[in-house]
């Protein structure tokens, strides 16, 4: 049975199984360049924060988060920038932090819905194929050929139905995982703005009493 003959033969939903299919592949293909964007050396980009705080000054450090186009590289630069200028931080990262996550999760939800979709429209297409079948064989009683050749027609939308979900299934749980990763990246580079910041804040409020009680 050719490609197209057996399309044909699946019904109408045919093309809402075809239409979730290619969506699957967009969506996969989009989601797996934005994760190889955004998590690019992230944990050399995080290995190198905590020696800039041990090193470097506030601002240069903000300069050098800002070359970092990496999702924990901008939830960094956000967090530094808020030290930089004297406002909270913990709020600055919060935001910044709330913000890459929905873009990690973009789409997935969509996923998600395909997974459960595609075996119900195959399902609704082998009904209506039985339905037609049963139809056929009333009207020509006696040729049993009809409703079985009828049926084997209408399991093909729950063929590809499930083919289509699986398929959806395999590259939500791959995007899951690199979802799981890519938060646990954010994590910590939150964590150690934070601790780096506290850090900065302790030393130079050392060096002020240093200075003061050295004044008097």
């Amino acid at each position: 049975m050719e490609v197209t003959e057996f399309f044909t033969k699946g019904g109408p939903v045919m093309y809402l199984l075809l239409i979730s299919s290619i969506a699957v592949a967009a969506i996969g293909i989009e989601r797996f360049r934005f994760y190889s964007y955004a998590s690019h050396e992230s944990e050399k980009f995080l290995s190198t924060l905590k020696d800039w705080f041990t090193r470097r000054q506030p601002e240069e450090i903000l300069n050098l988060c800002n070359q970092e186009s990496s999702s924990v590289g901008l939830v960094a630069s956000a967090g530094v920038k808020a030290a930089v200028a004297g406002e909270s931080v913990e709020l600055a990262l919060n935001v910044a932090y709330a913000e890459e996550a929905m873009r990690l999760r973009a789409r997935l939800n969509y996923l998600s819905m395909i997974v459960t979709l595609a075996p119900l429209l195959g399902l609704l297409g082998t009904i209506s194929g039985m339905i037609e079948s049963f139809n056929i064989f009333s009207i020509q009683a006696g040729q049993p050929l009809a409703i079985t050749g009828g049926i084997g027609e209408a399991l093909i939308a729950t063929a590809t139905g499930l083919c289509v979900s699986i398929f959806a299934l395999i590259v939500h749980t791959y995007f899951s995982q690199k979802l799981d990763e890519n938060l646990t990246a954010l994590d910590k580079a939150v964590n150690i703005v934070l601790a780096g910041v506290n850090v900065s804040y302790d030393e130079s409020q050392q060096q002020s009493d240093e200075s003061e009680g050295s004044f008097q």
